[in-house]
């Protein structure tokens, strides 16, 4: 994210043509809607609050369809309530941070962020800002590296936001590569048509896995195997995190470790 226009970089964003098919999203949607019964019998949750982000240019209409599947599924989930994800200032970091206090205040246990694109990268510094108050981050092909140059949204982003937005200019978000000292799942496809996968790639650690799915970029947040995924993450027990388990059936749609 701190990438500017005369630094040197070695990173790509995904080929045009893949950026053209971005349009199958639709058909994850169809399938996300089609299967919408059966995945209610995706793992139950124990009622936690779950807040989740939306990507850059979107607002919460883009994350109701997955919020309203894990209220089914017995969670306690929230949208960001700021609008479309347009500007990055001082005063939207703040918003976030608040947004996190006050969600936490009224469960009063640790809340799990799931972030689309953009907002898996808010999620991850909100997780670093106060680790106390997240459970666990879940981020949906973000561009968690440093360097713009993996997504084609950078142009965009800039021109919105400068090159360099007020955060930066502070001194913060300066070390997007670094996991939160909280469990983190990165999800990304290697066939997305926004973001690089390669940017989406964390570094593996105790609490830290890179889960690799078969979806488009603006499809990961209604996608199936997206949710069968983020069901599993978030039913793990508080203070007993495990790595998602892709024994079986899972061996045959999920990859993990991927590697640049």
């Amino acid at each position: 994210m701190t990438q500017t226009a005369n630094s040197p970089s070695k990173a790509r964003p995904p080929h045009p043509l893949l950026t053209l098919t971005e349009g199958r999203a639709v058909f994850e949607l169809g399938t996300f809607i089609a299967l919408r019964q059966a995945m209610k019998r995706l793992p139950k949750g124990d009622g936690h609050a779950v807040i989740v982000l939306p990507g850059f240019l979107a607002g919460d209409t883009s994350t109701r369809p997955m919020r309203g599947l894990l209220k089914d599924l017995g969670y306690a989930t929230h949208g960001w309530d700021l609008g479309r994800n347009l500007r990055f200032t001082t005063e939207r970091e703040q918003a976030l941070y608040a947004l996190l206090d006050r969600v936490h205040d009224e469960s009063g246990s640790p809340v799990s962020l799931i972030g689309w694109s953009l907002g898996g990268l808010f999620a991850r510094e909100m997780a670093k800002h106060s680790p106390d108050k997240v459970r666990q981050v879940i981020s949906l092909g973000s561009p968690i590296s440093s360097d713009r140059g993996y997504t084609n949204a950078r142009h965009l982003f800039e021109r919105l936001n400068g090159k360099t937005p007020e955060p930066l200019q502070q001194g913060r978000f300066q070390s997007l590569e670094e996991a939160p000292p909280v469990p983190t799942t990165s999800i990304l496809s290697r066939s997305d048509g926004i973001v690089a996968w390669r940017a989406s790639v964390q570094k593996a650690g105790p609490q830290a896995e890179t889960l690799e799915v078969l979806a488009s970029h603006c499809g990961l947040g209604v996608n199936p195997m997206v949710m069968v995924a983020i069901a599993d993450r978030l039913a793990q027990p508080l203070d007993d995190w495990k790595p998602f388990d892709r024994s079986g059936w899972r061996s045959l749609l999920y990859r993990s470790n991927a590697q640049t």
